[in-house]
């Protein structure tokens, strides 16, 4: 059956001004943009960069701070968009936080998201965490730009997955004294590239400095005054964080979270006023005071 042309205009009509209330609800619904920073490659490549090493233990890292200006970098680059959240990838052990990736979970607009660590403390899994919200958030309409702060070559395919779906991906890197740090096929793929210099890092790295404590001629303290301050700072740490950290903890024993472990070495060589450094067994005994004043928590 045929309609009549007055029929067929008028759904015509109808259709278009269906298209049109749809196309005006798009035009006000503001861009979104998030932020993605593999936190291994930022480490390594600012703590080359600022204090001239990749290993984490001999440098801080003021984590909110660079995060709230990665947030002003965003909101300047992306000026006519709002800030989804930042995603902060990292490794752990068995993926318990450590008290650091902690501290930057409860920042507020921040998601962390952990990886393995293994033995030699290799990240395994962050890449596919990446491609997984990459992906994720670009096949819903989430985001329509992302800053992506990394620079393996395993987050092509991440790359590649979001712009699939329409998203932009703008690849963040960090100054190479030397060469560069991050992949070619990578700096192919990305939409647009930008790297930040020794000046936009240098507020937020500080290199540590030897502990003071020096032991020779020092007295050296017994094993029990060790796991005694071991079992103190074990209180006063389960008073700073809660039983909830405390259940987190507790499946890695014997072995502790990097950084609490270095955490717990330099405030008992300041209670000891002893350095610790070489000394196997009296570190031993700190942890096991540590542990055991836990454990009788729980």
């Amino acid at each position: 059956m045929n309609d009549d042309p007055g029929s067929l205009n008028a759904r015509i009509d109808q259709t278009n001004e269906l298209l049109r209330r749809m196309l005006a609800e798009v035009a006000k619904t503001p861009s979104t943009h998030a932020i993605f920073v593999d936190a291994g490659y930022l480490y390594a490549a600012a703590g080359r960069l600022v204090a001239g090493t990749e290993d984490r233990r001999a440098f801080d890292l003021d984590a909110e701070g660079l995060i709230e200006a990665l947030i002003d970098k965003a909101r300047t680059i992306f000026a006519d968009s709002r800030l989804l959240r930042v995603y902060w990838y990292d490794g752990a052990r068995r993926r318990i936080h450590t008290l650091e990736q902690q501290s930057i979970a409860e920042l507020p607009d921040v998601k962390v998201r952990l990886g393995n660590l293994n033995a030699n403390n290799q990240q395994k899994g962050v890449d596919s965490l990446i491609r997984s919200d990459l992906e994720s958030l670009a096949r819903h309409r989430a985001i329509s730009d992302a800053a992506l702060l990394g620079g393996d070559e395993d987050l092509v395919s991440a790359v590649e997955a979001a712009q699939g779906y329409g998203a932009r991906v703008h690849l963040w890197g960090i100054e190479a004294p030397e060469g560069q740090n991050q992949a070619e096929p990578l700096l192919w793929e990305v939409d647009s590239q930008r790297t930040f210099d020794l000046e936009f890092f240098k507020p937020y790295v500080s290199r540590r400095t030897a502990p003071p404590y020096e032991t020779a001629g020092a007295t050296r303290p017994s094993r029990e005054d060790v796991r005694f301050v071991g079992a103190q700072i074990a209180a006063k740490w389960l008073g700073a964080r809660g039983r909830e950290a405390l259940v987190e903890l507790l499946p890695g024993h014997p072995y502790l979270p990097g950084s609490v472990d270095q955490d717990l070495l330099v405030e008992a060589e300041g209670l000891l006023q002893y350095s610790l450094r070489g000394q196997a067994d009296l570190r031993r005994a700190l942890r096991d005071g540590f542990w055991e004043h836990l454990q009788a928590q729980y």
